[in-house]
């Protein structure tokens, strides 16, 4: 684990991609708050890193954006291309998970 690893550096991981995937998907802050069930205030401040998210908000803004939770804790270092394939390499390996435990606990399911 990272030495510098401390609740700011999490909370401005949750702000950046919390921007970044609003900005993605063309949504304005009021737009995900509505669809969130949250203020404008508090979405700015959480892209600000004024405030810091629970469980429970990050759930809500991850079925707002239809994003995986993950998503809101990828390092910002990684350039797009990096996050793709981050991001398909995750999705491969759990498919292939998926696919053991299903032949291992329910035989004959496809």
């Amino acid at each position: 684990m990272k030495e510098d690893m401390n609740e700011s550096y999490v909370r401005l991981l949750v702000s950046k991609n919390l921007k970044r995937l609003r900005s993605l998907q063309n949504i304005s802050q009021l737009g995900l708050a509505l669809n969130a069930g949250l203020t404008h205030n508090f979405i700015n401040d959480i892209e600000n890193c004024k405030k810091g998210v629970s469980v429970k908000t990050l759930a809500k803004l991850s079925v707002a954006l239809n994003a995986e939770p993950h998503q809101f804790f990828l390092p910002e270092n990684m350039s797009n291309n990096k996050m793709l394939i981050y991001v398909n390499d995750f999705n491969d390996s759990l498919q292939k998970v998926v696919k053991e435990l299903t032949e291992q606990y329910l035989p004959g399911e496809k």
